[in-house]
């Protein structure tokens, strides 16, 4: 594994060989407990820029940009959740770490709890940060057209300025100069100045078929390390939604399925809790952790 380090206060950005991928990832050193901390889809590692250094100083988080995202390896196959799993079981056997928690926001929950479900005997404990109860049929979905018509690619057309126009608005909530930069890591500039995501539509259809084909429920049950789910829940105004609605049943769902597992409700915040409440999210990883630790 190869290193790239210059601030201090950064994290070291280290390289690894993994099966048929580069794969890029980023330390935020420490000597506490090892913690995977995985992203979500068509972001990048950099998602848990504004919540790892809260914890570096009790935890060693490790942030990979994952198959097909950020800068690692733009891989034309293996979405599926197996090897996905190996994917990060590869990157821990190179850094010679043998058991270690798993956090996972959104797409990246689902990575997780698979990881956790598949090897068990890798996994310390896992945080469920508003994802990895979803997939598969719903009263919303009942066909996989349908879901992946839901669940298309996001619009990211245009200039780097109206991209992050359109992003300012979507994330009013947070929106500054820290989270304008995460963003850029999830994107690239065509030679026109037209965007794209760094997930290409191609790998995001894979991705599709392994959340509808193999849904988040079907790894459940096989989860078997304490588990917090963490979910956002929903501003005022969005209270009494279809989809707060449907999240709610979700996560009850797999509170009731994960054997011994813990929920913890954000208020008042968006999907990516990271960016809106940091400090937060930290606090209730850090008290989760501790606790399994003691």
């Amino acid at each position: 594994m190869s290193n790239t380090s210059s601030d201090p206060n950064q994290p070291a950005e280290r390289w690894a060989n993994i099966r048929d991928l580069r794969v890029r990832c980023l330390d935020w050193g420490g000597d506490g407990p090892p913690v995977v901390a995985l992203h979500g889809l068509a972001s990048s590692a950099h998602w848990y820029d504004l919540v790892s250094p809260l914890l570096r100083h009790t935890y060693r988080v490790i942030a990979p940009d994952q198959r097909g995202h950020g800068q690692t390896t733009q891989a034309p196959d293996g979405y599926d959740w197996a090897s996905l799993s190996l994917d990060v079981i590869g990157l821990m056997d190179s850094l010679d770490i043998e058991r270690f928690a798993v956090l996972g926001h959104s797409w990246g929950g689902n990575v997780a709890i698979n990881l956790a479900a598949k090897h068990p005997d890798r996994i310390s404990a896992l945080v469920m940060i508003d994802g990895g109860f979803f997939g598969g049929r719903s009263r919303v979905t009942s066909n996989y057209e349908e879901f992946r018509q839901r669940a298309a690619p996001r619009d990211v057309s245009g200039t780097l300025q109206e991209l992050m126009d359109r992003f300012s608005k979507q994330l009013s909530l947070c929106w500054n100069p820290d989270i304008e930069r995460i963003v850029q890591t999830m994107v690239w500039e065509d030679e026109d100045g037209q965007m794209h995501d760094i997930l290409t539509p191609e790998n995001h259809s894979q991705v599709m078929h392994a959340m509808w084909h193999e849904p988040a429920s079907e790894a459940w049950p096989h989860i078997t390390c304490p588990t917090l789910i963490v979910a956002a829940g929903p501003t005022p105004e969005r209270a009494d939604s279809p989809m707060a609605q449907m999240k709610r049943e979700r996560v009850a769902a797999a509170h009731e399925a994960i054997a011994g597992s813990q929920v913890h409700w954000v208020p008042e915040t968006i999907h990516d809790i990271g960016y809106h409440k940091p400090n937060e999210l930290a606090e209730v990883i850090d008290e989760f952790l501790s606790g399994v630790r003691s």
